[in-house]
């Protein structure tokens, strides 16, 4: 357990070092606005994921993919003299789709919540069975149907 501890206190750190990096040094445009979002390390440290979002479309999000990849050797040295490691780890740049995940759910849950105002339920109605009889709170009272004796039900 005290591995995995360690593996998020180097990823955090690497990850504060690229983003003061990013801002401060790498001057390549096509970086454009990042926000590095999280680092997966792996076990053995060998290997930083750096997950990141950017602003625009899906054309400067690959710009940006490349611009960093050009980079990549750069910071990497950048790392190797800002944080305390035997070895300094591989770092590859994926963009984070959960920050699109998580703008998708919170605009379906406005979308339900909109709904439900537009379209409440009501819960004084019964709702019918499937196969169209009432349902056991609306079936005639204990004496069967009005007008009809049990007696003449022989």
């Amino acid at each position: 357990m005290a591995q995995g501890n360690r593996a998020e206190r180097v990823g955090e750190e690497v990850r504060q070092a690229l983003a003061v990096l990013l801002a401060r040094e790498v001057h390549d445009p096509g970086v454009g606005f990042v926000t590095l979002t999280r680092t997966k390390v792996s076990p053995d440290l060998q290997l930083v994921r750096v997950f990141y979002t950017t602003v625009g479309d899906e054309k400067s999000r690959r710009e940006s993919q490349r611009a960093l990849d050009r980079a990549t050797p750069f910071l990497r040295r950048q790392i190797s003299a800002r944080v305390r490691l035997r070895r300094v780890p591989e770092l590859r740049f994926e963009f984070d789709r959960s920050v699109e995940d998580q703008a998708r759910i919170e605009q379906l849950l406005i979308d339900i919540a909109e709904e439900r105002r537009l379209h409440p339920i009501v819960e004084d109605e019964p709702a019918p069975s499937a196969d169209g009889a009432p349902s056991p709170d609306q079936a005639p009272a204990a004496g069967g149907e009005p007008g009809r004796n049990d007696e003449d039900a022989s």
